[in-house]
């Protein structure tokens, strides 16, 4: 047998057994949380507060563990209970042992939620007490309580939210407009809640706008902002291309308001999703002062439109806005069709910037002759061809007249008067034929086709109405022009030219006002 070795027993000082029936204080900390900011309810969230301090500190087994509090925070989710999540985080790290709160949709309005942080707490035996419903979580009965009454809090908040998405239908109606000024640049509130511009953001707008309209991308406005230290809506240093782009796009800074660009689809987790005709939408016109004219917003509009469109050339092959300059996607081959690109050429040690037909830079599967057209030549044609507007105003004058007649005559449909009117008798008639499936169907057959036809309309007419302002424009150009042009200027070719094809002896200059016009090469 080996040696034993006797390890003795501690010494033990006082009551053995009253010392192991003291057990350590429950460490209780309490969850408040109101709705609202109304003044009412924070006086409630104050007297929650010192009724829950007092009623854990007057229970001799109780240790005060805190107070948690989110005030005016939506209760339909937890992302953003601050006060809520820390507390959950020191259940879990055994700071708390046992959480009290008034009641159960004060707690979670979400069943999942509720079931969830009640069973995460369940398995480190942390007990939730509802002081209304007199429920402890740790009971036996009390997940079977919790589950039916919150799913009958769920409701209640389901029940809000309708009523709240119910009021913002109505103000829609009516042309009440809520805009979030906090994050809209070039806008702020004045005391009644109105939309008042901001001087110093709305010349951050505009400078967006003009340096797009100059031919800069996206890209270099955002840089260009962030190199001068200008702030976001958001007062942030970091200029995103997509909110430029959507500066860009937003027709509140023409005075306007389209309610309702995207809707809620779940009143529990608040996703919102793009509205896509799911919901009826609202356009408020001159529902405040403008920061944009129209003519500039519209020409934005047209901007964004033509670097989106994709141009495929003869061959298949498909080419995107990628450049700057005012001449980029303009200037086209008469030969093969292909466009002219913009290179620094070097030849000899002769420094030029020409613009070479892409079949002759690059193998395209097509066979092209077309000669280098140097960039101030370009220039000159521009020049040339709009002195040519001005030289024979009466003769330009009148056939852009014409082709004012002309965008009339070829949008000539139903006025969407006389299809409202249709669209009435056909829907009374509807009531009549109600018990007549085969006359019913046809009723309504007739009622969509018009529906269409009304939209179509609504639809040709502003394209129509910006042919003839577009027209009218260059009309009013070739009026005011005291004299012919002397300079080049790029803001000329941005704002008229639409393209410029290269032949073999001479050059086809085409505005955007279907007129065209040949200059001879040299």
């Amino acid at each position: 047998m080996g040696n034993v070795m006797v390890i003795p027993a501690k010494r033990q000082v006082g009551n053995t057994a009253r010392q192991q029936d003291i057990k350590p204080k429950l460490r209780v900390a309490a969850y408040c949380r109101v709705s609202t900011d109304s003044d009412e309810q924070a006086t409630s969230y104050e007297a929650q507060v010192e009724h829950y301090t007092d009623y854990i500190q007057k229970n001799p087994e109780w240790e005060f563990a805190g107070i948690f509090a989110d005030d005016g925070i939506s209760g339909t989710n937890t992302k953003k209970r601050e006060e809520f999540n820390r507390m959950i985080g020191e259940c879990m790290s055994g700071q708390i042992n046992m959480i009290i709160t008034k009641s159960i949709s004060r707690f979670a309005r979400n069943t999942l939620d509720c079931l969830k942080y009640i069973r995460q707490l369940k398995e480190k035996n942390i007990p939730v007490y509802f002081e209304k419903e007199s429920i402890n979580t740790m009971d036996a009965k009390g997940e079977v309580l919790i589950t039916i009454m919150a799913s009958l809090a769920q409701q209640e908040s389901q029940s809000l939210s309708q009523n709240v998405k119910l009021g913002l239908q109505f103000r829609y109606q009516n042309g009440q407009v809520q805009v979030n000024h906090n994050r809209f640049l070039g806008y702020t509130k004045d005391a009644e809640g109105h939309l008042i511009i901001d001087p110093a953001q709305a010349e951050v707008v505009k400078r967006i706008y003009r340096e797009y309209l100059e031919g800069y991308s996206m890209d270099k406005i955002a840089a260009g902002l962030e190199r001068d230290g200008i702030l976001t809506g958001a007062g942030k240093t970091k200029w995103w291309t997509s909110t430029i782009n959507k500066i860009l796009r937003n027709e509140k800074y023409i005075g306007d308001a389209l309610l309702q660009k995207t809707y809620t689809t779940d009143f529990l987790n608040k996703t919102r999703v793009k509205n896509t005709g799911i919901v009826p939408q609202y356009y408020v016109e001159a529902d405040h002062e403008a920061i944009i004219p129209k003519d500039i917003f519209m020409r934005v509009q047209e901007e964004l439109v033509r670097r989106r469109v994709v141009k495929v050339s003869a061959n298949g092959k498909k080419r995107t806005y990628s450049s700057n300059h005012c001449f980029s996607q303009i200037v086209i081959c008469g030969e093969c069709g292909e466009m002219f690109r913009r290179i620094h050429w070097n030849n000899r040690g002769c420094k030029s910037i020409v613009w070479r037909c892409i079949s002759r830079l690059e193998p395209t599967g097509m066979e092209c002759h077309a000669r280098t057209v140097n960039e101030q030549e370009l220039e000159r044609v521009v020049v040339a061809a709009l002195n040519e507007l001005l030289g024979d105003r009466e003769g330009y004058q009148r056939q852009l007249q014409q082709n004012i007649a002309a965008v009339i005559r070829a949008s000539a449909t139903a006025s969407a008067d006389a299809i409202d009117e249709k669209l009435l008798e056909l829907q009374q008639e509807l009531l009549k034929k109600a018990n007549n499936k085969e006359a019913y169907d046809e009723i309504a057959d007739e009622i969509f086709q018009l529906r269409e036809l009304k939209q179509q309309t609504a639809v040709d007419t502003v394209t129509r109405d910006e042919q003839i302002a577009r027209i009218t424009a260059l009309q009013d150009f070739i009026r005011s022009q005291p004299a012919e042009l002397t300079e080049f200027d790029e803001a000329l070719v941005r704002r008229w030219v639409q393209k410029i094809t290269v032949w073999p002896d001479k050059y086809t200059v085409e505005l955007k006002s279907d007129l065209k016009v040949d200059i001879d090469a040299e």
